[in-house]
């Protein structure tokens, strides 16, 4: 009886301190031992109408620019590159035929899987040895270019030369395709323009886990996201992006493009964007949605880490017209959702952390 007394006499005093500890906030400024203070919080801005449309507009101006340097709409012809092997034919004089690889070649290396092609090989230095033509830089030609230059060089010795000139086997330019494909590897580029949907096809396309959203082109130091769906979305074919020697295509994994729901939410949880999309309305509602119990509505954050700092955005729940802008919000890779705790529970646990078990001695008192 004596410790019910004394616990209610000092309820008072107890509760007046634990709501001066949950208003002073406990906020950790720096340890002054050490002289260092703590980094000022990043600004937060509230999610409105207006923040929703000039995202948006961000967002597709920045792939629009990403995409813009790689959109061929008419593509050139092949041109002939150094290791190309070409066939040549002369009509009607066999004898300049098979002077090329095939001349040296024996009859077991003929058989042979790895064995080049017959045919003339363009050198390191772009050129052809032909006979009466001599050598001829080929390298950068069009197949007709490169026939028309060989047949003039003929015109000298032979009359009304007829030339068939045919690239016998693409080994100049290449691409790479890695990550969520069936085949990945190199891939050869030849008279079909090398488009980023031709190289897919030829990879056996995307895996069931490929995250279409984040295609990374890499061009020498250049780095080029891009989004298949959202192309489409706006009027731009997929078709129409051509790849150049040396490209490096990779497609990331739906595991990599996630989002972090935690806080008070009835299930904190990591959640896989759909090809690149997911609403802070859906990541809210696969999460079990705020806690009735402890989540303050009022309080929901976006922090997003950008190329320029951290970023911090608000929901307030409770205002008119929430859901509507939760739905139009569109969240990014790594973007973290955090709903803050109610004042209430913010003084329960403040009190539970000052005298453990003092509520529960109280409520426990109070029954009768």
């Amino acid at each position: 009886m004596k410790t019910h007394k004394s616990l209610l006499r000092t309820l008072p005093a107890l509760l007046l301190l634990a709501s001066l500890a949950g208003c002073a906030g406990f906020r950790i400024t720096g340890d002054p031992r050490s002289g260092i203070a703590s980094e000022p919080a990043p600004p937060t801005q509230l999610i409105t109408a207006q923040l929703i449309e000039a995202e948006k507009a961000l967002r597709a101006r920045r792939s629009s620019e990403s995409v813009s340097h790689l959109i061929v709409r008419n593509p050139p012809p092949y041109a002939i590159g150094r290791g190309d092997i070409l066939s040549i034919v002369v009509w009607d004089h066999p004898e300049l035929a098979g002077q090329g690889v095939a001349a040296s070649a024996t009859a077991a290396d003929a058989q042979s899987p790895s064995a080049p092609p017959a045919g003339f090989v363009v050198d390191h230095d772009g050129r052809v040895q032909f006979p009466f033509a001599g050598a001829l830089t080929l390298a950068g030609l069009t197949e007709d270019e490169a026939r028309a230059l060989l047949t003039k060089r003929l015109a000298r010795y032979i009359t009304n030369p007829l030339v068939t000139l045919r690239v016998q086997s693409y080994r100049s330019k290449r691409v790479y395709i890695d990550g969520e494909v069936r085949l990945p590897g190199l891939q050869s580029i030849n008279d079909i323009p090398m488009t980023l949907v031709e190289a897919l096809n030829r990879a056996g396309g995307m895996l069931p886990s490929a995250d279409q959203s984040r295609i990374v082109l890499e061009r020498g130091d250049a780095r080029y996201q891009v989004g298949l769906r959202g192309l489409v979305a706006r009027g731009i074919n997929p078709g129409s992006i051509l790849l150049a020697p040396g490209d490096v295509v990779r497609v990331h994994s739906r595991d990599e493009s996630k989002v972090f729901v935690s806080g008070e939410v009835v299930t904190p949880k990591a959640l896989t964007m759909h090809d690149g999309r997911l609403s802070l309305n859906e990541a809210l509602g696969e999460s079990g949605g705020i806690s009735p119990i402890s989540g303050d509505a009022r309080q929901i954050y976006v922090i997003r880490r950008a190329v320029d700092g951290t970023r911090v955005y608000q929901l307030d729940a409770r205002r008119a017209g929430a859901l509507a802008m939760a739905e139009a919000f569109e969240l990014e890779p790594r973007d973290l959702i955090y709903v803050a705790a109610s004042p209430l529970a913010n003084w329960y646990r403040s009190v539970s952390m000052l005298f453990p078990g003092a509520l529960t001695q109280v409520v426990n008192i109070s029954r009768p």
